[in-house]
């Protein structure tokens, strides 16, 4: 297979005729049903609202649910008529959690790994890794260590390894949910080109519906019940359905934000100082950039930048958890346990809890629990609270974070958007004096978005400081108080602050 003449040049075919799954320990079904149709070469949208059953059918397709002991299977779902765990070598998918597909230790043999699963001939595989990466605008060295990319990198690392497969059907999980504004359209435009050379077929799930709109020909609405509400030509249904569309949270394109009524915080006083503070690890070759900036009580501080640039190492350090590549971060003697230990990265592990609280990229790496209630109590029993005030706590979180109805779950079995709203809610449990957010609307459709930022809202105006680092430009727009805009490290320019 080369580059030019793919092997399959023919999309694959998805039917599902009663299809249902639902999750080991879960009284409900994911999805239910499910009677559906994908032929070759369309272009598809997934739509509905978080929890709506959309990754799961998605993960049906790619063969991915496991066997009786992960949950039960109803009706039947194949691809080119046989079940998908039969046709892998015809499926490429990017998951919405990028760690879990690095497979290799160096960037080019991780795209290669693939295609030598397809016994691709060697002399072809490297010019398809060179052309996947630049396609994805991944310009980085193929030697280049993967433990060393950043989230929004791995995303692309992950899809520019399905480009090179070429595979007759292409599977997107929220593929853009990492990336920077320009990242979004390389990639949509990777796929599509990816796409229309190959003749795959292509199913993506995607909240923010004007990114795909312009290269999708199909979109596919699941209701609560994990039922399709709404089936037909992409812009016809997002017309036909707005208000229905809206009511289930998905993001409709030109639909006007939310107004937020703020009562702001009189206290605004600092709490953490960087001086001439340096991230990440510098090497010959570059140095990172350095910072001085204030974070204040009772503000947002919005933290922006393009993939690679250090954004999720700039909140480890702030949040104690990394120590800093070189200058200062130094608490106020109000936030610090005493007066000798001003520096985040030295306090124990509870000091830490009412006091800074960290919600990684990954909502996986800080869940410890076997259910969503008992993750929600691990802050306050270390803590010490009684059972009555632990109570309280998580019931009022999982009402406020809609996640009362999966209380008995088991964390790892949530939807990419309902984790990122446990892993807030496990940080809001301790109600520390700071709360640095990494990417914390990953995964939300529009109405989980909206309850998001008004409890984000309500925290600032209770007095706590938040740090965001985001790539949403609508949660900027309405919340940054103040601005760290980091340039890549390539860049001469310096980080400007806001």
């Amino acid at each position: 297979m080369t580059s030019g003449t793919p092997e399959h040049a023919v999309g694959a075919a998805v039917r599902a005729d009663g299809w249902g799954w639902r999750h080991a320990g879960r009284d409900g079904w994911a999805v239910a049903g499910l009677d559906l149709r994908i032929e070759p070469g369309e272009r598809v949208l997934l739509l509905g609202s978080s929890g709506a059953g959309k990754s799961t059918l998605l993960h049906g397709i790619a063969g991915l649910l496991g066997d009786q002991d992960d949950g039960e299977e109803q009706g039947s779902l194949t691809v080119d008529g046989a079940r998908p765990a039969e046709r892998r070598d015809r499926i490429g998918v990017v998951l919405q959690d990028p760690d879990s597909q690095v497979i290799l230790s160096r960037v080019g043999d991780d795209v290669a790994f693939g295609m030598e699963n397809l016994k691709v001939p060697r002399d072809g595989i490297w010019a398809r890794v060179h052309a996947a990466l630049e396609r994805v605008g991944l310009a980085i060295p193929r030697d280049h260590e993967t433990s060393a990319l950043s989230g929004g990198q791995k995303q692309r690392l992950a899809l520019a390894g399905v480009i090179a497969m070429e595979p007759g059907l292409i599977l997107l999980d929220e593929p853009t949910a990492n990336l920077d504004p320009v990242g979004v359209r390389e990639v949509r435009d990777a796929v599509a080109a990816v796409a229309a050379h190959t003749g795959a077929t292509l199913v993506v799930i995607e909240h923010r519906t004007s990114v795909w709109l312009p290269v999708v020909d199909r979109a596919i609405v699941f209701g609560r019940s994990g039922r399709i509400v709404a089936d037909g030509p992409a812009a016809d249904v997002i017309d036909r359905e707005r208000a229905e569309l809206l009511e289930a949270g998905v993001w409709v394109p030109h639909a006007p934000l939310p107004e937020l009524s703020r009562t702001r915080c009189a206290d605004q006083s600092v709490v953490l100082t960087a001086s001439a503070l340096a991230v990440g690890y510098p090497s010959a070759a570059h140095l990172p950039p350095t910072f001085d900036f204030t974070i204040r009580r009772g503000r947002t501080t919005v933290v922006t930048g393009p993939n690679g640039a250090g954004k999720s190492t700039l909140a480890l350090t702030l949040g104690g958890l990394l120590p800093a590549a070189a200058g200062a971060l130094t608490a106020e003697p109000q936030l610090a346990p005493d007066p000798g230990r001003t520096s985040p990265i030295e306090w124990k592990s509870r000091e830490l809890l009412t006091r800074i609280g960290s919600v990684f990229q990954d909502p996986e790496h800080q869940f410890l629990a076997a259910s969503v209630r008992d993750e929600l109590a691990i802050g306050p029993r270390a803590l010490k609270y009684d059972e009555t005030r632990i109570a309280e706590i998580t019931g009022d979180l999982l009402r406020r974070l809609r996640l009362d109805h999966l209380a008995g779950a088991n964390p790892y079995t949530l939807s990419g958007g309902e984790k990122r709203r446990l892993s807030v809610a496990t940080v809001l449990a301790t109600a520390p004096a700071v709360i640095i957010l990494d990417e914390p609307t990953f995964g939300q459709d529009r109405r989980t978005w909206e309850e998001l930022v008004r409890l984000v809202a309500d925290i600032v105006d209770a007095g706590t400081a938040v740090v965001a680092v985001t790539h949403d430009e609508e949660f900027a727009d309405l919340l940054a108080d103040d601005r760290i805009e980091l340039p890549a490290w390539a860049d001469d320019a310096k980080a400007g602050v806001s």
